[in-house]
């Protein structure tokens, strides 16, 4: 997640406005794995609701004035764009190639004034819609336009190649499709564009943005083939129109470009358009179109490809059967799933070849590329999400990272299709591959792996290439902290420094993971080193800092370069401001230190004054007499991440929080908070909570609502709490089935974990290993409406590193 702006901050009652917009239309009430692609598209969830296939290149999906693409309360459409990123919350992101069908004159004084460049902004000619009607499914989206006398526009998507359908109204006798090229989503700026007509069905061109908050520049090739001929035509730019002009045109920044079809409507108001796009030239963007978006030369039908592209989606989230709950609870259930598997997107085109971050064209032979890695977010969840659910997915994924370190130099933070972004801070990278190679992704590259992330861990990029890496490691090595310094030279807009409590927290997770795996490997210096890395959290813990509204006593503190404690101006620190932490304070990020449960409750008093700190961040007490005083207690606006001490469900940082009370020997409170924070997640636009980051909200409700979640990385463990549903069922490689069962689950009921048995084997640790979870089974919960203050996971034998003071 990013905040852009304090300005973009959302009120509890725009949030609240949200949450009661009706739910969207996509899912029909018997369908047994009913997906809303509307949730998330407002309230800055920055999910689109278009068509897009699992891990998809192409999407096609509504622009309309937000940065991030659509957002259900705007009024108007401006295009269909060909590029989205589902929860990023940088702008500059998407919406290259915006369609949009059309009626009225195109020439001298008509409704589209050739005469003037300013008729061809979309702003201008963006049309208005209906919710009414409105379809957003997993792949296939559907709108009817209420402007130019009413048009239904439809899109469904493959993996490279999609489909658009425009039905004019009865007795339109001329339709128009613009093809803008000069625009993208707002705040995305187009710094070139080429178009050509090249026969009466086929344009092509090119478009180069400047992407992702401040990054780098990047092309987007594309082709789009309507399925029967258009009758004129004419190219637009800062000129204005040129009717009969076929191009190739240029133009360059911030400039009025793109193409005119019109159609002649009287032997049928349908139009199908069928695109795709590459990242790599025009020849890849003609081989995906000619692979997914032919048959037997012809443009292959609307109808024909949504089946596929339907039954592609019911074969992905079908892997994944939940029983019980309401139709909403399904739903808010399989589109979180469906959200999940978007990303990483694929990158390479269906010949094989891939654009690296050296800028030259690879060939990805047997495998997939994968491109756009918000690792800072996806390490999180995301990430070991995959790892369980698409086995195979995840070795080409972690491939593919490996690529970009030797293709580009160094391993990636925040990789935006070929380059990096720089976004973020930490070490995100360390986690990511870590666990990939503990869940098995890395076979056969295990010393590439380790190779890389070693580089990573002990050293900084050269100055000359793009990527910064652990920025902050000069110090770091040398000190054992990160310098908290606001004038460290950045590459990017963040820089590991800028928050330096913050890294230094991340950089120790990150330690205790490759430690794990040095180990492992035999790299006994390097493992014994990490290990002693993985307690530098406690060079930024400063016991003396006191909480003044709570009389709380020891947090994290950011330190400047010379080791003293960084100070506000008027000498005084306060753990609940922005200073030192990244999208967080000190109150969120004092948990993210999984690796070392027993020092950080030394470090706050004890096991005791640990688990009374976890009830006060979470307002625990009024949690258990209404789920709803979330709305409340906790971090309610998306980019509110500073002056707080609660929970904010709303990012990254302290995702993990809830299950600090397991790993300290109180699972019921992890149930009574998950319970509540579910809350959150709805049937509606407003369904998702702050930006889903490519899935890793998303990711973050599945695995809350199966009933185990990833423990620290590199740990391969799974903390087991209470399911949401009453039995789920997933799908694991080699034909095996895990099968979660908990009989008195109910959704908007808490129960609480009093046994459970794997396999019918009593299993009283509070985890299962990643390889128990492979052999399947059976895991079955035994839950009740009281919670056993004294029974299953309470004991310090059955955690994974008690604190030193639980109970035996």
């Amino acid at each position: 997640m990013f905040m852009f702006s304090h300005s973009r901050f959302v009120s509890l009652s725009t949030l609240l406005a949200a949450f009661m917009l009706p739910a969207a239309h996509g899912a029909a009430p018997l369908d047994a794995t009913p997906v809303n692609t509307f949730i998330g598209t407002q309230d800055e969830g920055n999910t689109f609701p278009g068509a897009s296939a699992p891990f998809g290149m192409i999407q096609v999906s509504p622009t309309s004035e937000h940065y991030a693409g659509y957002r259900y309360s705007d009024a108007r459409i401006r295009g269909f764009g060909h590029s989205y990123i589902s929860g990023a919350g940088c702008w500059e992101q998407g919406g290259q190639l915006q369609v949009l069908p059309v009626t009225g004159l195109i020439g001298p004084g008509g409704d589209f004034d050739t005469g003037k460049a300013a008729s061809f902004d979309y702003k201008r000619y963006a049309a208005t819609y209906s919710h009414d009607g409105e379809v957003g499914q997993a792949g296939y989206y559907k709108v009817q336009l209420s402007s130019y006398g009413g048009i239904t526009a439809e899109a469904t998507a493959l993996t490279r190649a999609a489909a658009e359908r425009y039905t004019f109204a009865a007795g339109t006798t001329t339709g128009h499709v613009l093809l803008n090229v000069g625009q993208a989503n707002e705040r995305h700026s187009v710094v070139g564009s080429e178009v050509q007509v090249l026969d009466d069905r086929s344009v092509e061109g090119k478009i180069t943005t400047k992407s992702f908050c401040g990054g780098a520049q990047y092309t987007t090739w594309f082709r789009i083939t309507f399925d029967q001929p258009f009758v004129t035509h004419g190219v637009w730019d800062d000129r204005g129109g040129w009717p009969g002009a076929r191009g190739p045109s240029q133009q360059g920044e911030a400039r009025p470009h793109g193409v005119w079809l019109s159609f002649d409507l009287k032997r049928g108001t349908a139009v199908t358009a069928v695109s795709a796009i590459s990242h790599v030239d025009i020849e890849g963007a003609r081989a995906n179109l000619k692979a997914e978006g032919m048959a037997g030369g012809q443009v292959l039908g609307f109808d024909a490809m949504r089946k596929q592209a339907q039954a592609t989606w019911q074969r992905e989230l079908n892997s994944v059967r939940i029983q019980g709950g309401s139709n909403d609870d399904r739903t808010v259930f399989y589109t979180a799933l469906y959200h999940a598997l978007l990303q990483p997107m694929t990158g390479n085109d269906v010949d094989g070849r891939y654009r690296g971050y050296d800028n030259a064209i690879h060939t990805a032979k047997d495998w997939t590329y994968y491109e756009y890695f918000s690792l800072w977010d996806t390490y999180r969840a995301q990430n070991q999400l995959l790892a369980l659910l698409r086995p195979q997915r995840a070795r080409d994924i972690a491939n593919s990272v490996l690529k970009i370190r030797e293709q580009g130099g160094w391993l990636p933070r925040w990789g935006y299709a070929n380059f990096e972004t720089n976004i973020m801070t930490g070490d995100p990278v360390t986690p990511f591959l870590v666990d990939l190679w503990r869940y098995g992704a890395l076979k056969g590259r295990e010393a590439e792996a380790y190779t890389a992330l070693r580089e990573n861990a002990f050293g900084v990029p050269p100055h000359a290439i793009r990527a910064q890496g652990r920025a902050g490691n000069l110090n770091y090595l040398s000190k054992g902290y990160v310098q908290y310094d606001r004038s460290f030279i950045s590459k990017g807009m963040d820089v590991d420094p800028h928050h330096g409590a913050s890294s230094t927290l991340e950089y120790a997770l990150a330690d205790s993971a490759l430690a794990v795996m040095a180990k492992s490997l035999g790299h006994a210096d390097d493992a014994k080193l990490l290990e002693q890395r993985a307690l530098n959290w406690r060079n930024v813990w400063d016991a003396s800092v006191v909480d003044a509204p709570t009389g709380l006593r020891g947090f994290p503190r950011p330190r400047q370069i010379d080791g003293s404690w960084f100070s506000d101006v008027d000498g005084t620190y306060d753990p609940r401001s922005e200073r030192g932490f990244h999208e967080g304070t000190a109150w969120q990020y004092q948990w993210l230190v999984g690796q070392d449960v027993p020092g950080l409750a030394a470090a706050m008093g004890g096991q005791k004054q640990a688990l009374q700190r976890l009830d006060l961040f979470f307002d625990h007490d009024a949690l258990v007499t209404d789920p709803g005083a979330v709305r409340k207690s906790w971090v309610v606006g998306p980019y509110s991440y500073y002056s707080q001490f609660r929970y904010n469900p709303n990012n990254e940082p302290d995702l993990h929080a809830p299950w600090m009370y397991t790993l300290m020997g109180q699972p019921w409170k992890t149930t009574t908070v998950l319970r509540a924070a579910e809350t959150l997640f709805g049937n509606g636009p407003g369904g998702v909570t702050g930006n889903d980051d490519l899935g890793t909200m998303s990711a973050w409700y599945l695995f809350s609502a199966l009933g185990i979640y990833p423990d620290a990385p590199g740990s391969g463990r799974f903390l087991l709490h209470a399911p949401r549903f009453a039995r789920a069922e997933i799908d694991l490689p080699k034909g095996r089935t895990l099968r979660i069962e908990a009989p008195a689950a109910k959704p908007g009921e808490r129960g609480y974990v009093q046994s459970v048995s794997v396999d019918g084997r009593a299993q009283s640790r509070v985890w299962l290993d990643w390889e128990q979870l492979q052999a399947a089974g059976k895991l079955e919960f035994r839950l009740s409406p009281q919670p056993d203050t004294a029974g299953w996971g309470t004991h310090g034998r059955d955690l994974p590193r008690p604190p030193a003071d639980a109970a035996p």
